[in-house]
């Protein structure tokens, strides 16, 4: 039966990534090596070595294999030598690095060989991208999965390092936020927008100011082919998402849209709040669940189920509760594997808040106990810890941030 094994590559000499793509290219070729999964590609500083060498591509790879360890590594060092690879200097630059990671649970060190890497559970630029493949393999001395090592070596302050995560409707307001909260914790994170690509693009460079990759993509929530468009293509910018946020939500309170007839608000609201809702996580917690690992974060509204007077309590009340009552019952269907939690926000200063009448800014303070609107900003923060390992008890929860409210 043919034994799994994981390789690191790298490469900072010349065209990196034409380096990485032969050395996959030779293996794929190789009678006894079958490639399962490739990484996306990661630049990362050098570590070591002597200064001023350029930095590294990276990458991880799955094998497939009826060869012995010893006889994975001869192959790993022959694909070096055909690709130029000249061992001159420690840790000097190289046109391509091929490193035995993991094979089954083997251990063992000699001369020629040590299982596991000696070094792999203290190198973040190993860690990143096999943890895209194989979060849940385990080291056999340490006994830590790929994602927990990961999880150990992230830098103060970027508990999200290693994480690819999307969030719906995240060019203004909450999701702008939101997104932005979990690029400062290390995350990479695509930025969606039903049509606004310069806002998009805004939002991705403000990411990719936190030292992260950011990507767009563009997709209307109101048509169900978009969401799996959305679902396909956000899944597929770097082979995987760990956190998806679903944001997104039709705004029927401010502009033109405030005019509508009730049953053209309502037809909205369900279309792009419950049920993109709901085929996007199904989707995506599909995906994570089989690849063993996930969190999905759905918005829903903190007076849902206590009520509030007017068209757009009902509105609201009946499309939030709808995506409050479906978090529960997915989050049932996606354990052990998949974590989901709901978001319910009060009293938020966006949009419709920065323009609210003085009648309802003196609701707010009157029915908040913290005495002040909430901010997008609250909203990220509790967002980037429920997706972060502390919260990693956490599933099925509707967490209120509103400011202390009880109605």
């Amino acid at each position: 039966m043919p034994a799994t094994a994981y390789i690191a590559l790298g490469s900072n000499l010349g065209d990196r990534r034409r380096f990485l793509d032969q050395a996959l290219q030779l293996l794929r070729e190789q009678p006894h090596v079958r490639v399962r999964q490739v990484s996306s590609y990661h630049e990362t500083k050098p570590v070591g070595g002597p200064p001023g060498q350029g930095a590294y591509l990276n990458a991880a790879a799955e094998l497939q294999t009826d060869l012995p360890p010893h006889e994975v590594l001869r192959l790993l060092l022959e694909v070096e030598s055909r690709l130029g690879r000249v061992r001159q200097e420690r840790f000097g630059p190289r046109t391509i690095d091929l490193d035995l990671l993991l094979y089954e649970e083997a251990t063992r060190a000699d001369e020629e060989l040590t299982l596991p890497h000696p070094r792999m559970h203290e190198r973040l630029f190993v860690l990143r991208p096999l943890a895209e493949i194989a979060p849940c393999a385990r080291h056999p001395r340490l006994g830590l999965t790929v994602r927990e090592m990961l999880e150990r070596q992230a830098p103060p302050g970027r508990e999200l390092t290693g994480v690819r995560a999307a969030v719906t409707g995240s060019t203004s307001g909450i999701g702008r936020a939101v997104a932005l909260a979990l690029a400062a914790g290390g995350a990479d994170v695509v930025v969606h927008g039903r049509r606004s690509r310069p806002a998009a693009e805004e939002v991705a460079a403000l990411g990719r100011a936190f030292g992260t990759r950011s990507a767009v993509v563009l997709a209307d929530l109101r048509d169900e082919q978009e969401c799996r468009r959305l679902a396909e293509e956000a899944w597929s910018v770097w082979g995987g998402v760990e956190v998806w946020v679903n944001n997104a939500g039709a705004d029927t309170l401010t502009g033109e849209a405030a005019r509508w007839p009730f049953e053209d608000k309502l037809r909205e609201l369900l279309a792009v709040d419950l049920t993109a809702t709901m085929l996007l996580a199904r989707d995506v917690g599909a995906r994570m669940k089989g690849r063993g690992e996930g969190v999905i974060l759905n918005v829903g509204w903190d007076q849902a189920d206590t009520g509030m007077e007017g068209d757009s309590g009902q509105l609201f009340g009946a499309t939030k509760a709808a995506v409050m009552a479906f978090s529960k019952s997915l989050a049932l269907s996606l354990a052990p594997e998949v974590r989901v939690n709901c978001l319910a926000p009060g009293w938020i200063r966006t949009a419709w808040g920065e323009g609210a009448s003085t009648t309802w800014q003196e609701r707010v303070l009157r029915e908040t106990p913290l005495r002040r609107w909430g901010t997008p900003e609250d909203v990220a923060a509790t967002a980037r810890w429920l997706a972060s390992p502390a919260a990693r008890f956490l599933t099925g929860q509707v967490v209120r941030v509103n400011g202390g409210a009880v109605r």
